[in-house]
C-alpha cells in the first residue's frame, strides 16, 4: 500500500507519519476547497486557496514555523500571492469558517476513534459528558493603526468550546470577534450540538434559566455551578446527605422558572463545604443539576464537577504544547482562525492518542504520554515528510476507508517508542529563598561561587 520510503518513515518516525497521514485523509486539498465554497458566504479565494491557508496556519500552530510570514517565505513552492494578500485573506475570514472548521474536524476524528474503538469509559454511564468552557484570547501587539497610541490591550475577541472528555476532542466552538460580548450571551448558537442523552456540565457563567430549560426541553441533563444572580425557589431546607473527598455535602430540591414564567423545572441544589478554600478564597461551592439522584448521588455530582477542569488542561495544551495564540495576529478574523486550526490539530493528535491507548494501554497513555515532545518530533520531522515524500504518495490515504485506516493506524502504533514521550513531571515548587542585595557589587563570578562551595564540602 505504501511506497518503501513512506514505510520506513512511517516505522522510525511513525507519530510524524500517523498525523501527516490524517491531515491527508481529511484535508487534503480537494476536500478542503470543496468544503470552502459550502460554508463560505461571498468569500474569495480565486488566488489564494484556502487549502494553502491552512497548510501555512498549520505550520505555525504545530510549531513548524513560528509564524505565518515565516511559513510563506519558506514554502516549498513560491505561493502566486503577495505576503500583504495572504494576511488580508486572514483578516477577511468570517468567524463561522473557525466554527465550522472545529466543528468538521470533530465529526471526522469522533467516527475515526469510534472505528479505533479508543474512546475511553464514560465519566457517567448512559450520558455523553460535554463540558463547556469560554477562552478569551489574549492581547496582541498594537498592530492596528487605531491601537497604536494607546496602552490599552488589543483583545481580538473570545470562544466557547465543547469537550467531550471520552473522546478527548474539541467538537464544538463558537468564535465571538466581540471581546467584549458576555460568553451567556453565545449559548443559543451552541443549540444545535444539543443531542438527548448529553450531560452538560459548565462553570457558573453558563448558569442561565433559559439555557438549562433548553437543554431540559432536549432530554439532555445539566451540572452547572450556581450564580448567585439565577432567581431559585427552594421546595426543601438543605439537609446533610454525606461526606466526599473534597469535603462536606448538603442537597435540598429547588425549581426554576421557565421562560414563559408558566412552568417551572425541578432542580437539585449541592452544596459542598471544602475541606480546603479555594485559590480565590471560597469555602462553599453550590451546584444545581437535573440529573436523577438515582442515576448519582451528591457525591457523585461534585466529582463529576470536578471533571470540568479537563477542558482547562486541554487550551493549555492547545496554548503551550501547539500554538494557537499568535501575537502578531490582531484582526479577530485571523486570531479565531488560529485557534481553530489549533483545535483541529488538538484533535488530530487526540486520534493518535485513541490509537496509542489500544495498543500500548489507556492507563500509560493517559498519565505518561507528554504532548510536548509529540508536537516537537513532529516539527523536526514534518520538513523531511514534506521534502523526501511524493504528494502522490500520500495520496493513497485519501481514499482509505475509516475501518481500513484505522486498522493502518494501530498498526503503525506498534513502531512507537513510548519511551521517547515520558513525561517527567515536577515536585511541589519550593519557596523561593530570600535574596541580598549589595550596590557596591551588582553581580559575581559563577566559577568563584562554584570552588565556595566546593571548598565548603571539603571542610564539612
Amino acid at each position: 500500500m505504501l511506497t518503501p520510503l513512506l514505510d520506513r518513515f512511517a516505522t522510525h518516525f511513525p507519530i510524524p507519519t500517523m498525523a501527516r497521514a490524517l491531515l491527508e485523509r481529511s484535508f487534503h486539498p480537494e476536500r478542503l476547497n470543496a468544503w470552502f465554497k459550502t460554508v463560505a458566504q461571498g468569500q474569495y479565494n480565486r488566488k489564494l486557496l484556502f487549502s494553502k491557508l491552512f497548510e501555512l496556519m498549520m505550520q505555525v500552530v504545530t510549531r513548524q514555523q513560528p509564524s505565518v510570514h515565516a511559513a510563506y517565505q519558506g514554502a516549498p513552492e513560491p505561493i502566486p500571492v503577495s505576503l500583504k494578500a495572504v494576511y488580508d485573506t486572514l483578516n477577511g475570514l468570517a468567524p463561522e469558517i473557525a466554527s465550522a472548521l472545529v466543528d468538521d474536524s470533530g465529526e471526522q476524528a469522533t467516527s475515526m476513534i469510534t472505528a479505533l474503538g479508543g474512546s475511553r469509559e464514560p465519566l457517567l454511564s448512559g450520558y455523553r459528558v460535554k463540558i463547556l468552557d469560554g477562552n478569551a484570547l489574549g492581547a496582541r501587539e498594537h498592530r492596528l493603526q487605531e491601537s497604536r497610541r494607546q496602552c490599552a490591550a488589543p483583545l481580538p475577541g473570545k470562544a466557547l468550546a465543547v469537550l467531550e472528555p471520552a473522546l478527548g476532542l474539541m467538537t464544538h466552538l463558537i468564535a465571538e470577534p466581540d471581546a467584549y460580548t458576555q460568553e451567556r450571551a453565545l449559548l443559543p448558537q451552541l443549540e444545535s450540538a444539543i443531542e438527548a442523552g448529553d450531560l452538560w456540565i459548565a462553570d457558573r457563567n453558563f448558569c442561565v434559566a433559559s439555557w438549562i430549560w433548553t437543554l431540559h426541553q432536549r432530554e439532555a441533563a445539566v451540572l452547572v455551578r450556581e450564580h448567585q444572580q439565577i432567581p431559585l425557589h427552594p421546595l426543601e431546607p438543605l439537609r446533610p446527605v454525606g461526606r466526599s473527598e473534597q469535603g462536606v455535602l448538603s442537597e435540598q430540591r429547588v425549581t426554576i422558572t421557565a421562560p414563559d414564567g408558566q412552568q417551572r423545572l425541578e432542580l437539585r441544589r449541592i452544596r459542598l463545604e471544602l475541606s480546603a478554600p479555594t485559590r480565590d478564597g471560597e469555602t462553599q461551592l453550590y451546584v444545581l443539576t437535573t440529573l436523577p439522584a438515582a442515576v448519582a448521588d451528591a457525591a457523585q455530582v461534585a466529582t463529576l464537577y470536578h471533571t470540568r477542569w479537563r477542558v482547562e488542561q486541554a487550551f493549555l495544551h492547545v496554548t503551550t504544547e501547539l500554538r494557537c495564540e499568535l501575537e502578531t495576529l490582531a484582526y479577530p478574523s485571523a486570531a479565531l482562525f488560529g485557534l481553530a486550526m489549533a483545535i483541529v490539530a488538538y484533535n488530530a493528535l487526540a486520534v493518535l492518542k485513541a490509537a496509542l491507548r489500544q495498543v500500548h494501554g489507556a492507563e500509560t497513555i493517559d498519565t505518561e504520554l507528554s504532548g510536548y515532545y509529540i508536537v516537537n518530533e513532529m516539527g523536526r520531522v514534518s520538513e523531511s515528510l514534506e521534502t523526501l515524500v511524493e504528494p502522490e504518495d500520500w495520496a493513497v490515504f485519501q481514499t482509505l476507508t475509516t475501518e481500513a485506516m484505522a486498522a493502518w493506524l494501530l498498526a503503525t502504533a506498534q513502531h512507537v517508542q513510548l519511551r521517547k514521550y515520558r513525561k517527567h513531571p515536577r515536585g511541589p515548587k519550593k519557596p523561593t529563598p530570600a535574596r541580598t542585595h549589595d550596590p557596591a557589587n551588582p553581580h559575581v563570578s559563577v566559577a568563584r561561587v562554584l570552588a565556595q562551595r566546593q571548598k565548603a564540602k571539603k571542610m564539612a
